[in-house]
C-alpha cells in the first residue's frame, strides 16, 4: 500500500462559519427517460459539447463515469445538475438508467449547485454560470440583467452565431459586467442605449469592442452621458459597424486593442455632434 495515502485534514483549518449542509443525498439508478434538464440556464447540447457527448460515448466505460448530480421535480422526474452530457452519451451506448446522486433542492438550489459545481470546478461558458447565478439570486447577476433589460438588452444563454441573433441580444458578457463595476449602472445603460435606441439596433452590433468603447466614452464624459435623446439622436448619424471596421483596420497598423481605437473615433463624432456650449 505505499503507493497510497489516506485522507488528511492536516494543516487545514476548519471553517469559522459552517452553515447547514442541508439533506444527505441519496445514491441510485435512474431511468434516463425520467431525466430533465433545467433550460433557464443549462444550455442544448451542441458544438464542443456534442464533441464531447460522441467522445464520452466512444471510449464509455463505467470506471470512468461519475454519478449524476439531480434532484427530484415535478411529474416523477429528476432534473440534472450535473451530468447531462454523461447521461446523453449512455443513453447513445443502449443504456437506459445511470447512477445518480440524488439531492433534495428547489429550482434556486438547483441553480446554485450548478453554478458551484461548474463555475467552480468545471469549465464551463461564462453565459451559462451567469443564467445560473440568476437563478440563484446572485446580486451582482440580478443587478447586471437589471441594468440589461433597462436598454432592452438580452444576455443569451449560450453562444450562437451573429445570424441567428436578434436586434438587442448579444455575448458580451463580460463587457457588460467590466462596464458595470468600472463604470456603474447609469453609464451602462444609456451605453447599451446607444445602440438598442437608435439606428445601430442590429444583430451583432452589441459586440464586446463597442460595449468597451461606448462605456469608456461615457464614463469620462458626463455631459454626453446625460444628454439624453440628443446623444442617442446623435448615434442614428454614427455607423458603428462602419466604426468597428475602421477601428480594426488601424489597430492593426497601431498595434491597440480595436476598442481603443474605436473609443477615439467615437469622441471624435461626440465632438462634433455635441459641442461643448
Amino acid at each position: 500500500m505505499s503507493d497510497y495515502r489516506s485522507i488528511s485534514t492536516e494543516g487545514f483549518s476548519a471553517p469559522a462559519e459552517t452553515p447547514s449542509c442541508g439533506a444527505a443525498p441519496m445514491l441510485q439508478w435512474l431511468k434516463i427517460d425520467d431525466l430533465v434538464v433545467d433550460d433557464r440556464y443549462q444550455r442544448p447540447i451542441y458544438g464542443a459539447g456534442a464533441k464531447n457527448v460522441r467522445a464520452i460515448a466512444s471510449s464509455f466505460q463505467w470506471s470512468k463515469f461519475a454519478p449524476l448530480i439531480v434532484a427530484p421535480v415535478a411529474g416523477g422526474k429528476f432534473a440534472v445538475i450535473d451530468g447531462q452530457h454523461r447521461a446523453t452519451a449512455a443513453a447513445l451506448r443502449g443504456f437506459d438508467t445511470v447512477p445518480a446522486q440524488v439531492i433534495i433542492a428547489d429550482a434556486l438550489e438547483q441553480a446554485a449547485a450548478f453554478k458551484a459545481i461548474n463555475g467552480q470546478v468545471t469549465r464551463i461558458h461564462a453565459l451559462a454560470v451567469q443564467h445560473a447565478a440568476l437563478m440563484a439570486g446572485d446580486e451582482d447577476a440580478k443587478a447586471i440583467r437589471e441594468a440589461c433589460e433597462a436598454a432592452s438588452v438580452e444576455i443569451l444563454r449560450y453562444p450562437v452565431s451573429v445570424v441567428r441573433m436578434k436586434p438587442g441580444q448579444t455575448l458580451a458578457l463580460g463587457a457588460i459586467a467590466a462596464g458595470f463595476r468600472a463604470y456603474g449602472r447609469d453609464t451602462l445603460v444609456t451605453a447599451l442605449m446607444c445602440v438598442t435606441e437608435t439606428e445601430n439596433n442590429r444583430p451583432g452590433m452589441l459586440a464586446a469592442a463597442i460595449i468597451n468603447a461606448l462605456c469608456a466614452v461615457l464614463g469620462a464624459n458626463a455631459r454626453w452621458r446625460d444628454a439624453g435623446e440628443a446623444l442617442l439622436r446623435a448615434f442614428d448619424d454614427i455607423d458603428l459597424e462602419i466604426e468597428l471596421d475602421e477601428a480594426k483596420v488601424t489597430r492593426r497598423a497601431k498595434g491597440v486593442a480595436a476598442w481603443e481605437v474605436l473609443a477615439d473615433r467615437i469622441k471624435a463624432a461626440l465632438s462634433e455632434a455635441l459641442p461643448a456650449k
